[in-house]
């Protein structure tokens, strides 16, 4: 089958700048509400990816994201989520983008085009066998995550990846690769858009699972959460409430000494005495 840049066709709809502001909102909402379905039919994709990555990680393995511009820095993005919602270090999920972190902000110049930079980036992580390389491009093409995904793939490394179009040659690079068909975008060619809204939820989707099943979540409580905040202070210390039965200052410092919604229920339960 000939590769087609789905993600590269003209857009549905015409004359852009001739519409009202309300009929352009409408018009990016209607094709935002594709963006759901085509994830929903990756799913089997997405779960043998993560059903790969979660033994992996209980060895001690990592996560890494490729990705360039919008791709890149939505992969920084989801990383950087992972230590305050689940408590873990920020070197378990890693997310690498082309041009390095003024890329996150501003563009690099052909810092996508580098085939081996990617590569050479991992090799700085010490990447090992027990890690996973999830490479993140719209186009499928991005010469960076591709050689990457390449490189990795053929030292043992499991790859996945997530892209807009059909047969690319970064899927062909992936053991796993998740393609979520959403379509032309609403601007030509914006995958900011469409493609960066689905990649986005399939970033959650990965981590959030992996880190359900890696236990950091109880019931439907996020008690590995950091405490930066008093909003979260406050959040944690309802929880213990809701968990324990204890009053709200009894509760909060238990929390603020253990740390953690888990730690300080897991303390309370050994001796209940002198856990505060």
């Amino acid at each position: 089958m000939a590769f087609i840049k789905i993600s590269e066709q003209s857009s549905l709809y015409h004359d852009l700048e001739k519409k009202s502001v309300r009929e352009i909102l409408e018009d990016i909402n209607t094709e935002d509400q594709k963006v759901a379905l085509a994830v929903q039919k990756a799913i089997p994709q997405i779960e043998k990816l993560v059903t790969l990555i979660v033994p992996r990680m209980k060895q001690g393995g990592r996560i890494f994201y490729m990705g360039a511009g919008t791709s890149g820095r939505l992969g920084v993005l989801d990383a950087s989520e992972i230590p305050p919602t689940f408590g873990m270090p920020p070197t378990l999920v890693i997310g690498l983008i082309a041009g390095g972190d003024t890329a996150l902000r501003n563009p690099v110049e052909n810092a996508e085009d580098h085939t081996l930079r990617g590569w050479e980036e991992l090799q700085e992580h010490h990447i090992c066998e027990k890690d996973t390389v999830i490479g993140i491009a719209a186009s499928g093409t991005t010469p960076y995550v591709i050689g990457a995904l390449k490189q990795a793939r053929a030292h043992g490394i499991l790859t996945g990846c997530i892209t807009s179009n059909p047969d690319s040659p970064m899927a062909a690079e992936a053991d796993v690769p998740i393609e979520m068909l959403v379509g032309p975008e609403y601007v030509t060619g914006s995958s900011r858009m469409k493609s960066g809204t689905g990649q986005k939820m399939i970033l959650n989707m990965i981590t959030t699972s992996v880190m359900i099943q890696l236990g950091r979540v109880k019931g439907n409580k996020m008690v590995n959460m950091q405490l930066s905040n008093q909003k979260l202070i406050d959040r944690g210390t309802r929880m213990i409430v809701e968990e324990l039965g204890l009053d709200y200052e009894h509760a909060k410092n238990l929390l603020l000494l253990h740390g953690s919604v888990k730690k300080a229920v897991d303390a309370f339960r050994k001796d209940p005495r002198r856990s505060n």
